[in-house]
């Protein structure tokens, strides 16, 4: 867990090699991280407001910034040595914030913001590298023909020999661009445009969002190669190819995700490195080494993520179960030997078969409805209820005169355990007549609610107006 940041982050990436991460956040900062080490490596703070897109250039030799006090930061590394050890160091090499020059030949030589201000409707502004870093393509573009005319919606492609002004821009709808991304994967050239924008061996496809709609590009023809819209309810978040360049996702804050298929040589034919070496300007590292870091499969992430689900699934308590499941037959029959036990031990500690049994039936009546409704919380809240309501049940019984059969069955029951466990020696003829009287009583009220319905008067007080529980024999569970 690395921890520096003192607000939330809005965007990281990892280098080419896997060693260091680079994270933007809203405390104006980016962070530079050692993975191995989980170390703060460098703070670069120059931004005034939120950071939010970072992007590591794949020769190693850049790191980006995109910010929403309409500044896009370039930092180079200029290593230092430290007690005979190299370490990096980023240093600002360029603050794009103004064109210099006029983007169109009819347009008036004044400065003008290059992007969106911190009015955006949006928290992303991620920008990123070509595969073989020879250009940076940065989102949130804003530019004006005129001074009278209103701002145009753009995406900005810097050249790596001049990363100062844009050297392409990419006119877009009404909407902002948020995010852009490239595909993993070079195409051969179809030969179809002559005259392209990019001198490449090979065709370079990427994906630019707005908050509405994405376009697919190539570096081979000037227009979009597909443009897709419609497609969520709120504003788009994020976009990512997969490895194999079949697919490719976006995301939006209505809480869905989409994909996007592509069918086979859609995109077009790969291109394959071997068939022509890509030579790197500034002599660190070759396009090759960018395009192996792509080193994990589709089928390699289900795996790991059918292996994660099952460790959770096993570790999750009983009670989570049944929540999840509204059926808790599978936990009681797991434990069955251990509830066998607890019946035993019960059973030997009370010296009370008719006080178990009658637990034990509340307890199946319970269990009996949580299977039925799902509901573990509700059902345990009602059991609680009718016991509350069960310790006035003498007191309503004088003033009713009526109680459910299945009440007077069990009231019944007890009567008759207590009369037969009395002492000998206490068993006078008053205390006798007495328990006879009450058995009597309870007696006739039985068969008077048995014979018929019982009405109930308008002055008179219901029990509730639930149904009376009724008499369950327990089941014993094979274990």
């Amino acid at each position: 867990m690395l921890r520096s940041h003192h607000k939330d982050i809005l965007d990281l990436q990892w280098s080419t090699d896997a060693t260091y991460i680079i994270s933007g956040s809203v405390d104006n900062c980016c962070i530079i991280w050692d993975v191995n080490k989980g170390t703060n490596l460098q703070t670069l703070d120059a931004h005034a407001h939120y950071v939010q897109g970072v992007a590591w250039d794949p020769l190693g030799k850049y790191v980006t910034s995109l910010s929403s006090d309409r500044t896009c930061r370039i930092y180079m590394n200029k290593p230092h040595k430290s007690k005979g050890i190299e370490k990096i160091n980023y240093v600002c090499q360029q603050v794009i914030s103004k064109a210099d020059q006029p983007l169109l030949k009819n347009s008036k030589e004044t400065k003008f913001h290059l992007f969106h201000d911190e009015t955006l409707p949006s928290f992303f502004r991620r920008l990123a590298w070509s595969p073989d870093g020879s250009f940076l393509l940065v989102p949130a573009g804003s530019y004006k023909i005129s001074t009278a005319s209103e701002s145009v919606n753009a995406a900005y492609i810097f050249s790596r020999k001049d990363l100062s002004r844009p050297a392409i821009q990419l006119p877009c709808a009404s909407k902002a661009v948020v995010a852009v991304r490239f595909c993993p994967i070079f195409f051969k050239l179809r030969g179809t445009h002559s005259a392209g924008l990019f001198k490449l061996p090979y065709r370079i496809i990427f994906a630019v969002a707005t908050l509405n709609s994405l376009y697919i590009y190539d570096t081979e023809s000037t227009s979009p190669i597909a443009v897709l819209a419609g497609l969520h309810y709120a504003a788009i978040t994020d976009i990512t190819w997969s490895s194999d360049a079949h697919y490719l996702a976006l995301s939006s804050q209505d809480g869905f995700c989409s994909l996007v298929e592509f069918e086979n040589d859609e995109l077009g034919s790969p291109y394959s490195l071997s068939e022509g070496k890509v030579s790197n300007e500034d002599g660190k590292s070759t396009v090759q080494t960018t395009n192996d870091t792509v080193t994990v499969p589709t089928e390699d992430v289900s795996a790991v993520l059918a292996e994660s689900k099952k460790m959770e699934s096993e570790e999750k308590a009983d009670d989570m179960v049944i929540e999840a499941s509204g059926n808790i037959d599978a936990v009681v029959t797991e434990s069955g030997e251990t509830i066998t036990q607890e019946k035993d031990e019960m059973i030997k500690s009370t010296g009370n078969l008719a006080d178990f049994r009658k637990n034990e039936a509340a307890e199946k009546a319970i269990d009996m409805a949580i299977e039925a409704t799902g509901n573990v919380e509700g059902v345990i809240a009602d059991s609680r209820k009718k016991e509350a309501e069960e310790k006035t049940d003498g007191m309503v019984i004088e003033t009713t005169g009526s109680i459910g059969a299945a009440e007077l069955d069990r009231r019944k029951a007890e009567q008759e355990d207590k009369t037969e466990k009395q002492p000998a020696n206490l068993d006078s003829d008053g205390k006798q007549k007495e328990a006879k009287e009450k058995t009597e009583i309870l007696q006739s009220s039985l068969d008077g609610i048995k014979s018929g319905p019982q009405l109930f008067s308008p002055k008179s007080t219901p029990i509730s107006n639930k149904p009376a529980k009724k008499r369950i024999t327990p089941i014993a569970i094979d274990p």
